[in-house]
């Protein structure tokens, strides 16, 4: 088995048409922070983690996910991740480097299977972060990013061969087989996700709360805000994680999320779940029903970026 080397997510990068609305959301209804911010791009943090930023905006005529970036430990690993996808013929967009980014380090970028960017990185400077409050209803950090892919077990077999992510469980459903797949690169049950859809998309981004009252709070005020809701609240079955899907003003979805199950990866089998039994989309009966509105809306716009860096 490769070794795994990736140590866990730092950020995901969108672009969008109109950076200001964009911004202006993810700040004030969100709860992130602009702590980098130039003409048409901005570096948001979330307040609990010493990610320099966990979201990037820039402004772009198409709306794509610029990248999806991930942390390694030192950067002899990246180094070795870098050789690593090369000699198994993985187009690289940069070599490692210097990063230009907040925070410095030293990373690189390539392309994955269906064409998005990924970076990876280790010795980025740790951010000045702080203990989020009882009842204070904004994330803590990115918890996990799940991705639409129209091929998702030869998306899954990329992630798995050449960056070890392991299978935490699998979402199924009885006529359409194999549905999503919870990857892990860490203890956290998943920091990536795949979903089987239409085309190549941004399926969701998560963010952790504090507790189930910030989580809480954190819903109802995104619903007394008017923000759209699409699914939620309740609590998943595959990572016992609780769930509030909205839509941000450029149809991607986030979610605010809390509680992902931490696991004994020496001991842990994975699971499949049939998603037809209410419990195992919602343990908690609380959320609105699983429908196919609920499922399009997560399928988002086709993805504009494939096999396209971003231009930073």
């Amino acid at each position: 088995m490769t070794e795994r080397l990736i140590t866990h997510l730092r950020h995901v990068d969108l672009a969008v048409p109109d950076h200001a609305k964009q911004l202006e959301f993810y700040t004030s209804t969100w709860g992130l922070t602009a702590e980098h911010s130039e003409s048409g791009l901005t570096f948001l943090a979330a307040a609990g983690t010493p990610e320099q930023y966990v979201v990037r905006l820039r402004q772009a005529a198409e709306k794509r996910i610029d990248l999806i970036a991930f942390g390694a430990a030192t950067p002899a690993d990246v180094d070795t991740l870098a050789g690593r996808l090369a000699a198994d013929g993985v187009q690289l967009v940069s070599e490692p480097d210097t990063l230009q980014t907040p925070g410095g380090g030293y990373g690189f970028r390539f392309f994955d299977n269906e064409g998005r960017t990924v970076e990876i990185s280790a010795d980025v400077a740790v951010r000045q972060h702080r203990a989020v409050e009882e009842g204070e209803s904004i994330p803590v950090r990115l918890s996990h990013v799940v991705i639409n892919s129209a091929d998702p077990e030869g998306t899954l077999a990329f992630y798995e061969k050449h960056l070890a992510f392991a299978l935490s469980d699998t979402l199924m459903h009885p006529r359409m087989g194999n549905m999503m797949w919870f990857l892990r690169t860490n203890a956290w049950h998943h920091s990536m996700a795949i979903a089987r859809g239409p085309h190549p998309a941004l399926h969701h981004a998560s963010f952790e709360m504090r507790g189930i009252d910030e989580y809480m709070r954190g819903t109802g005020r995104l619903l007394r805000t008017g923000v759209e809701k699409i699914w939620g609240p309740g609590r998943h079955m595959a990572g016992n994680n609780t769930f509030s899907y909205f839509l941000d003003p450029h149809g991607n979805t986030l979610e605010y999320t809390t509680e992902l199950e931490i696991l004994d990866e020496d001991t842990w089998h994975p699971s499949v779940y049939d998603f037809t039994r209410p419990e195992v989309s919602d343990q908690w009966g609380t959320a609105n029903a699983m429908n196919e509105f609920v499922a399009s809306r997560s399928f988002n716009d086709p993805d504009k970026g494939l096999f396209v860096a971003p231009p930073v």
